[in-house]
């Protein structure tokens, strides 16, 4: 229905899945106070190392618990942090031993999370780290990482060669797309070009390179945009906010993806405070669909390889309303021009099924009025219930006491609010 950017890879299962889990996971699940702990409070690769390293030992790690809780919370992909800015990896890669097969755990985690995933019918996202701040060839910045402040950066920089870096993320990147099967999402996190040249871009990853052999062996797959490139990206990924509209790159709408966190942080935060109520996060997967994009929502499982209790809450919660609510979701987009959204609602519309969904976020007394519908509906109903919403009575009398309600359709509605988080609304279009 609606026109997108035109890309390489394959964004139309991805377009129709709409939900999605985020999971970053590695070291700094033991500190438990952001996935940035050792830029926040510049530890350095030694102590690090000798702190966290040798006590990764996820113990209660069950990837099939946590793909049980991904479906049944209606997720439909999931992206995992095969490798973070800490430089940690969770496969058993060739290229370093810093790795969790060295740690206690002793095993890739990576291959039985990806397998865990796929039996669920869940498609399979890798995130790979563009920075890393453990890599000896890594060069170090002057603004980030856990050596920014260090009076010794000149001195820690030489010998460092950020072609080698370059190339070391080639071989891993490989490793990933050819020893787990079929990739569906490709995240890269992130490029921070500047103009003094202290920070880092496309010619740092040699991306042009990287793009190409990714492209060469999984032509399909989608990748982010975060690889500082003109070209090439399948999906535009605003983070840690909601768009006020649609997307668009130079004035043409594009296929985009909300990434968002339960709290503050991605990794795991034991004593975070902040962290949305399942109402919130609801309407906020309501809200980024209703703008044509999708929720990729995170947790951060703990050191003992567990999600926490607090993110478990939260995803049966969304898997409850999802229940009766996800063909509200799935399929769905932004409603077509013409249809004005009511106060206090959000449409999202199935081209497919030719149905409109009006997610009522505040509930109204007896009536709620639709600008534009009139003439437009054959029939209403709840969607957690199926029962009928009644069209008539108000409306004609709005009409012919005012002329400006026309093309209003009015639907008279029960008192009392449905019991479920965001009553749904499905009209049948004409």
């Amino acid at each position: 229905m609606y026109e997108t950017l035109k890309t390489p890879g394959d964004t139309t299962w991805f377009t129709r899945d709409r939900f999605g889990l985020f999971i970053h996971w590695g070291l700094y699940s033991l500190p438990a106070r952001h996935e940035w702990v050792r830029n926040n409070e510049l530890i350095t690769n030694e102590e690090y190392d000798a702190k966290y390293f040798p006590r990764f030992d996820p113990d209660l790690y069950n990837p099939k618990a946590w793909a049980k809780a991904a479906a049944g919370a209606g997720m439909k992909y999931f992206v995992i942090t095969a490798k973070h800015h800490e430089g940690f990896c969770l496969w058993d890669t060739k290229q370093t031993d810093y790795n969790a097969t060295k740690t206690p755990a002793k095993r890739d985690l990576l291959r039985p999370m990806v397998e865990a995933f796929r039996a669920e019918g869940i498609r399979v996202g890798l995130y790979y780290s563009l920075i890393d701040w453990h890599h000896p060839d890594f060069v170090i910045d002057p603004h980030i990482g856990p050596y920014r402040l260090s009076p010794d950066r000149a001195k820690l920089n030489e010998g460092r060669d950020q072609n080698r870096y370059a190339e070391y993320m080639y071989r891993q990147v490989e490793e990933l797309l050819t020893q787990y099967g079929e990739i569906d999402v490709l995240w890269f996190d992130f490029s921070y070009p500047k103009e003094d040249g202290s920070g880092k871009g496309r010619k740092d990853w040699q991306s042009e390179k990287l793009y190409e052999m990714v492209r060469k062996k999984m032509p399909k797959v989608i990748i982010d945009d975060r690889m500082d490139l003109p070209y090439g990206w399948d999906i535009k990924t605003p983070e840690q906010f909601q768009a006020r509209e649609w997307v668009t790159h130079e004035g043409q709408k594009v296929v985009w993806e909300a990434c968002q966190t339960f709290s503050g942080s991605w990794g795991y935060h034991r004593d975070e405070a902040s962290w949305k109520s399942i109402d919130q996060l609801i309407i906020m997967l309501i809200d980024t669909v209703s703008k044509g994009g999708n929720l990729l929502l995170n947790v951060g499982p703990t050191g003992r390889g567990e999600f926490d209790q607090r993110a478990l809450d939260r995803l049966s919660g969304m898997g409850e309303w999802m229940r009766r609510h996800s063909r509200s979701i799935y399929g769905c987009t932004q409603a077509p021009p013409g249809f004005k959204t009511p106060q206090d609602c959000r449409l999202t519309y199935n081209p497919t099924t030719n149905r409109m969904y009006v997610h009522v976020l505040a509930w109204p007394f007896t009536h709620l009025h639709l600008d534009g519908f009139s003439g437009k509906v054959a029939y209403a109903q709840l969607l957690n219930d199926a029962s009928e919403v009644q069209m008539k009575g108000l409306e004609a009398w709005q009409s012919h006491w005012n002329e400006q309600f026309k093309d209003t359709l009015t639907l008279n509605l029960p008192v009392r609010k449905p019991d479920v988080t965001v009553p749904v609304i499905e009209l049948f279009l004409k």
